[in-house]
């Protein structure tokens, strides 16, 4: 049996659940600010995506355009967002992972 009924954890455990929310929430907040790189072909052509996954930037090198191949153009670009988008995986993870892992393991919350 808890002591005092359990009431003082309960408290403690919603208070600590709150602040393990706002924690999230900021860390999703810095994800979206902050932004990272990917690149395909060796730097022809690459990518900007934010830490939250969304596309800022492409940029790519004249070398890499050519009217009779625009396929090869095309996977590049799709590399250079995919390396970008696993950065951004990779970041979230670094600063997600944690919060998360703390939010699920207490009890009652839906995580």
């Amino acid at each position: 049996m808890i002591p005092g009924g359990g009431q003082p954890n309960m408290q403690q455990l919603l208070q600590q659940a709150q602040k393990m929310q706002q924690d999230l929430a900021a860390a999703q907040e810095e994800l979206a600010r902050t932004e990272v790189d990917g690149q395909a072909g060796g730097g022809l052509v690459k990518a900007t995506v934010t830490g939250s996954g969304e596309l800022r930037a492409l940029v790519i090198d004249p070398k890499a355009v050519d009217p009779d191949d625009t396929e090869t153009l095309a996977d590049l670009v799709v590399a250079a967002v995919h390396a970008a988008n696993e950065n951004a995986h990779q970041l979230q993870q670094q600063k997600l992972g944690p919060l998360a892992q703390g939010l699920g393991g207490m009890p009652g919350l839906p995580f």
